[in-house]
C-alpha cells in the first residue's frame, strides 16, 4: 500500500528571517507584500495578537507599535533560495518527491515500506532543521488529500511536528471536526454549495455517495471523496513547464516618463527571460501592459496592452527587451500617472522545437545561447543583479517600496552575514 507525506515549512517567510537573526525567535513578526502594503505572513505570536492574513498594514500601525511587532518587507531572493535548499534536502532523503509550492512538497514513501515511517519522518524533520535552519511539519496518510489534513494537525497540535493519520478510526474522528472548506481542493464557493446539501465537515463529505456527488458537482469532488476514504486517486506529478510567464510589479511611486517605464519593462522582461531559459523553452510572442491606479479616482485613468509576435521563437533577453520597449512605445501616453506595468511571454515552446530565421546565421544563434548561459551562471554564482542590461537602469527610482527588507543573506555577496571574533 502506498503512503504519502506532506512536508510544509512553518510560517515560511517568517522562519527564513529567523534563520539569520535568532533574536527574532518567539517574537511577533509580520511580512509585508509588494510596496509594503498588506500582511502576507505572520508568526504564531503575531497571529495570537489578532493580526489577520492579507490585512492592510496601515490599519494595524497602532497595534504594531504597542506590541513591538517586527515588520519585514518581502525578500523574495532569500525566500526562493531557502526554498531550493529545503527541496534539495528533501530530495536527498526521499527520491519520490513532488514540489507543490515554494514551501510544500509531497513525498511518496513506497521505497520505505520496511521502515517505521513516523520515526523516519521525524528524522527527516530533524535533518531539515539541522541543514537549513527551517522548521517543517509533516502529515502522513494513505492519500495526498489526507496527508494535507494530517499536516494541518501536525502544525497545530503535535509537538514532534509529525502527524500519522493512517489509522482509519483516528482518521474518521478527526474528519468529523475538520471543516469542509479547509479540505484541499474545496474552495469557499464550493463549500457554500456543499453546505446546501448539509455537508459541513470532511466526514460528511467522506460518507457522501461519490456517484451522486459527481453528477451534481464534478469528478474532482468525487475524487476528493475517494481520497478521504483512503483510496488514492492522485499520484505525484512532475512539474510542467509554464505555458505563459508573467512578470509585473506595482511601482513604489507613480511613474510618468517613458524612460522609467522602459527601465521597468526591461527589468521585468529580463526576469521573465531567466524563467523561460530555466524551463528550456522559448517564446513566440509577448504582451506588454501598463495601467494607472484605479483606486485613485482623482487621477485620469488609462490601461493599455499590446501583443507583439516575434520573428522567431527566442529566449534571448536582448531580443525580448528590444521588442518589449518597441511595443511599449506604441501605446505610451505621457499625460498619465502609471501605477503598474508588466510583461507576459506567450506561445511558449520547448527549445527542441526551435524554428530559425533564414536570414540569421545559425552561428549567431549559438553565440546568443552561449552568452545567455554565461549571464545566467554568473548571476547565479554572484547574485541576481551582478550582470544586467543597461536598459534596466541603475537607480530604478520606480522600484517597489521595501524599507523594511532584510539582507539577501544567501544570494548577494555584499549582503552576506559577517562574523566578528
Amino acid at each position: 500500500m502506498s503512503y504519502f507525506a506532506l512536508a510544509d515549512c512553518n510560517n515560511f517567510y517568517v522562519s527564513c528571517e529567523r534563520v539569520f537573526n535568532p533574536a527574532l525567535e518567539k517574537k511577533p513578526i509580520i511580512i509585508l507584500s509588494n510596496n509594503d502594503g498588506c500582511i502576507i505572513s505572520r508568526s504564531n505570536e503575531a497571529k495570537a495578537l489578532g493580526i489577520p492574513m492579507g490585512a492592510p498594514v496601515f490599519k494595524y500601525r497602532d497595534l504594531i507599535r504597542r506590541q513591538h511587532i517586527k515588520c519585514f518587507s518581502s525578500n523574495y531572493p532569500l525566500y526562493g533560495d531557502m526554498s531550493q535548499r529545503v527541496m534539495n534536502s528533501l530530495s536527498q532523503l526521499c527520491s519520490d518527491i513532488e514540489i507543490y509550492s515554494i514551501d510544500e512538497a509531497f513525498l511518496k514513501l513506497d521505497n520505505f515500506s520496511y521502515y517505521d515511517l513516523k520515526a523516519y519522518l521525524i528524522n527527516i524533520r530533524r535533518k531539515i532543521k539541522q541543514w537549513t535552519g527551517l522548521p517543517i511539519s509533516i502529515g502522513l496518510a494513505s492519500t495526498k488529500t489526507l496527508a494535507k489534513v494530517a499536516n494541518s494537525y501536525a502544525k497545530r497540535f503535535v509537538t514532534e511536528g509529525v502527524y500519522d493519520l493512517r489509522d482509519n478510526q483516528l482518521r474518521d474522528s478527526l474528519l468529523s471536526k475538520f471543516p469542509i472548506q479547509e479540505i484541499w481542493g474545496i474552495g469557499r464557493k464550493l463549500a457554500e454549495k456543499l453546505h446546501e446539501y448539509s455537508l459541513k465537515t470532511a466526514l460528511d463529505l467522506q460518507k457522501a455517495n461519490p456517484k451522486i456527488i459527481r453528477q451534481r458537482f464534478s469528478v474532482v469532488v468525487e475524487r476528493i471523496i475517494l481520497e478521504l476514504n483512503g483510496v488514492s486517486c492522485l499520484d505525484l506529478e512532475n512539474v510542467q513547464p509554464k505555458k505563459q510567464i508573467m512578470c509585473s510589479r506595482s511601482f513604489g511611486s507613480p511613474v510618468t516618463s517613458l524612460e522609467d517605464l522602459n527601465e521597468a519593462i526591461s527589468t521585468y522582461t529580463a526576469r521573465a527571460a531567466v524563467k523561460l531559459r530555466e524551463q528550456q523553452a522559448k517564446a513566440k510572442a509577448l504582451y506588454v501592459f501598463i495601467t494607472t491606479n484605479k483606486h485613485k479616482l482623482t487621477d485620469r485613468q488609462y490601461t493599455k496592452g499590446l501583443v507583439c509576435s516575434l520573428l522567431a521563437p527566442t529566449n534571448d533577453t536582448r531580443i525580448l527587451i528590444a521588442e518589449a520597449k518597441k511595443t511599449l512605445k506604441h501605446f505610451y501616453r505621457a499625460e498619465f500617472k502609471y501605477k503598474k506595468a508588466g510583461i507576459l511571454l506567450m506561445e511558449i515552446i520547448p527549445e527542441r522545437q526551435q524554428g530559425y530565421d533564414l536570414f540569421i546565421n545559425f552561428a549567431d544563434y549559438q553565440k546568443a545561447d552561449s552568452l545567455m548561459k554565461v549571464i545566467d551562471s554568473t548571476n547565479k554564482a554572484f547574485g541576481s543583479h551582478t550582470v544586467f542590461f543597461a536598459s534596466q537602469g541603475t537607480q530604478q527610482s520606480w522600484s517597489m517600496r521595501s524599507q523594511y527588507r532584510s539582507p539577501a543573506y544567501t544570494t548577494n555577496w555584499r549582503e552576506i552575514v559577517r562574523v566578528f571574533s
